[in-house]
């Protein structure tokens, strides 16, 4: 049963299956073998609610969970989780406070920042772990690979930093053509070589297509994003097990007004519609502040009492409209809408989505708006 604040209240929800969830870590671990799965809850965990994810995967047994920035770490410390929190994403000597004092396990690439961080943890009696990340081909995070002796022998200097993790990232393991992603996959391989005996505990490169779909990139820990969620990396990714994912996310919502209109009708701004017969046409409480991007007008569908519906008209901030002639006499006010999420026999995903807007599923999820509730369904 759904957890979470009263549905009267909130009539556009987003339901989070947990049970999915927990499929979808163990799909990955038996992908993975005997590396470390460390899940990536960025962007509110990819739009899922980062704290309800956080909290269930460190019951599951993970102790490691990735994050973009450090205020995503610090927000999931007051929410109770309690992980070690590799922060991705570059950070600036003035956030060094915040990631020593949080214990976080940062990413770096320059000695600014390596140094600064040495520096607080010291001030504080600490001893700060980082992850050197080394750009072997995604370009735009990261030192060369020939610059990585040089890097770990200035960081020898600093006795409150360790680096604990070498690490890289594939720009194109998601694409057909893996030709581009083995030569970087042999670049790392040989920075990890070189590496050896310099006290580097962990290296790891490999997202969530690359764990399916490249075999040896998998190294000490993998790092899975869009593929707990259950939602596929891309949609040329080979390896069968990729089709196992089960998807956490539905966004639902409900009829709130019906009415008949006329044929010709202009419906919403702009009058971007008109009916071409005479229509039942019912409002729905969801729109662009939402998340329901405005440009899906007139190109969505939508699920009601297990039928596709169009949505008609401009999609607005807070409500749009669905053509319900179909289901003349059998709809009503509070029935439920189905954005995203299976109803009947018929299912609409957020890939199916992202097509229509030109753009992958991770876009779809991560826009949700925060004004949208996200409710625990737990089943077993």
């Amino acid at each position: 049963m759904p957890v979470g604040e009263p549905r009267a209240r909130h009539l556009t929800q987003a339901f989070i299956h947990l049970d999915r969830l927990s499929h979808n870590l163990s799909l990955l671990q038996a992908q993975a073998g005997k590396a470390l799965l460390w899940p990536v809850l960025k962007a509110n965990a990819y739009g899922h609610d980062a704290a309800i994810v956080a909290n269930y995967l460190t019951r599951k047994g993970c102790g490691t969970l990735c994050v973009a920035e450090v205020e995503e770490a610090v927000g999931l410390v007051d929410a109770g989780v309690r992980a070690t929190f590799i922060v991705l994403s570059a950070t600036l000597p003035e956030h060094a406070e915040a990631l020593v004092a949080h214990n976080c396990e940062p990413v770096v690439c320059t000695f600014e920042m390596a140094a600064a961080l040495a520096r607080e943890a010291e001030r504080r009696g600490k001893r700060v772990s980082v992850h050197l990340k080394v750009d072997t081909g995604m370009g735009r995070l990261g030192i060369r690979p020939e610059e990585v002796l040089s890097f770990l022998g200035r960081c020898a200097e600093l006795p409150a930093l360790r680096v604990r993790g070498l690490m890289s990232h594939f720009p194109r393991a998601d694409e057909a053509d893996k030709s581009y992603s083995l030569a970087q996959l042999a670049r790392f391989r040989g920075v990890v070589e070189t590496t050896r005996g310099r006290g580097i505990e962990l290296s790891h490169m490999a997202n969530s297509a690359a764990i399916f779909d490249i075999a040896g990139s998998h190294f000490d820990a993998v790092r899975p994003g869009i593929a707990i969620y259950g939602l596929r990396p891309s949609l040329t990714i080979v390896n069968r097990a990729v089709g196992e994912l089960q998807p956490v996310l539905e966004w639902k919502t409900r009829i709130t007004f019906l009415k008949e209109v006329a044929a010709g009708l202009g419906l919403s701004y702009g009058h971007a519609f008109h009916t071409q017969k005479p229509s039942v046409i019912a409002t729905i409480p969801i729109g662009y502040g939402d998340g329901l991007q405005r440009s899906l007008s007139n190109k969505l569908e939508v699920l009601v009492r297990g039928a596709r519906c169009p949505q008609v008209g401009r999609i607005t901030m807070d409500m749009s409209l669905i053509d319900v002639t179909a289901l003349r006499g059998r709809v009503g006010l509070g029935d439920e809408v189905v954005i995203i999420g299976r109803q009947g026999e018929e299912n609409i995903t957020a890939d199916e989505m992202a097509a229509k807007l030109a753009t992958i599923n991770y876009e779809v999820v991560t826009c949700i708006s925060h004004r949208v509730p996200r409710v625990v369904v737990e089943t077993g």
